[in-house]
């Protein structure tokens, strides 16, 4: 099936995305967002604030090991990882809705440029605080009566467009 071994993953080539969790509360969220960084390649994941770290039963659970072949850090305030990600030359784009969010189809990566999307708790969305810090927000459209869609539902959705959009990139 062509699969890269955890060491082969390290070295190889990545998508040009970090994944931030803001304050995740579920493990199982934060397991399924390592498989699908896993999956799409991405370069990092940075777990913030009251999100789990591994090594734990529940994150394993649904990373089912791409906790061994995904590269993260961890930091305690949201903030900081935002700083570090913007003084690396990362864009910061937030995954939410606001007034001003421009929506998933209409939003166009450049291949040129290293992005890093920021995912909010599953209750509250980002924390208010961390908006202003952003180059933009973007939003997934949705037509039923919620709003809202599963963190690890969202990553995979915004993941994958960013992968297709910025194509042949492997």
């Amino acid at each position: 099936m062509n699969r890269l071994t955890p060491d082969e993953f390290k070295t190889a080539a990545k998508i040009p995305v970090v994944v931030v969790l803001d304050n995740i509360r579920s493990q199982n969220n934060i397991g399924s967002v390592f498989r699908t960084a896993d999956a799409f390649r991405l370069e990092a994941l940075y777990l913030c604030g009251i999100t789990a770290t591994p090594p734990h039963r529940e994150i394993h659970k649904t990373a089912l090991g791409s906790t061994e072949s995904v590269n993260w850090k961890y930091f305690p305030e949201t903030i900081s990882a935002l700083d570090s990600l913007k003084n690396d030359g990362y864009v910061l784009l937030g995954i939410e809705q606001t007034t001003t969010s421009t929506p998933l189809n209409l939003f166009q990566p450049e291949k040129n440029k290293k992005y890093a999307l920021v995912f909010g708790n599953e209750v509250n969305g980002l924390d208010e605080l961390l908006i202003p810090r952003l180059q933009g927000c973007i939003e997934i459209p949705q037509f039923g009566t919620k709003h809202s869609l599963n963190i690890s539902v969202a990553a995979g959705i915004v993941i994958w467009d960013f992968l297709v959009k910025l194509e042949n990139f492997f």
